[in-house]
């Protein structure tokens, strides 16, 4: 299903962190990404990963919330990801839609690429 965004301001990124106890039960996890689309937020990345609780304290730690804490942040979790090249190549296509959403994959993409969103 493809929808259109015909947005005139620029998208912003948003780092969303789901937590344990919300991921350990399935239909819980699926009502937060729910949640998520309904709002309709743009999921462009999507990664699992198990933290110890040492990692999860140094995290909090240092957040802050401000644009550079959170750049901070999504480096840290997509160490791939170029948040300029995402706001130069991505973000006006997939403001000005049409997007679609991969369930497979978990992500939106630009509608007619055929592109099932990034690798």
């Amino acid at each position: 299903m493809a929808s259109i965004l015909r947005s005139p301001q620029a998208l912003q990124l948003t780092l969303a962190l789901i937590k344990p106890d919300a991921v350990a039960h399935p239909l819980i996890l699926e009502a937060v990404h729910q949640q998520i689309l309904s709002n309709k937020f743009l999921i462009v990345r999507m990664r699992e990963l198990l933290w110890r609780k040492e990692d999860c304290q140094r995290f909090y730690r240092e957040h802050e919330d401000s644009v550079v804490s959170a750049s901070r942040e999504i480096a840290a979790f997509f160490p791939d990801f170029s948040e300029q090249r995402w706001y130069e190549e991505e973000e006006p296509h997939l403001r000005c839609g049409p997007v679609c959403y991969s369930p497979e994959g978990g992500v939106h993409y630009v509608a007619g690429t055929g592109d099932l969103g990034p690798a």
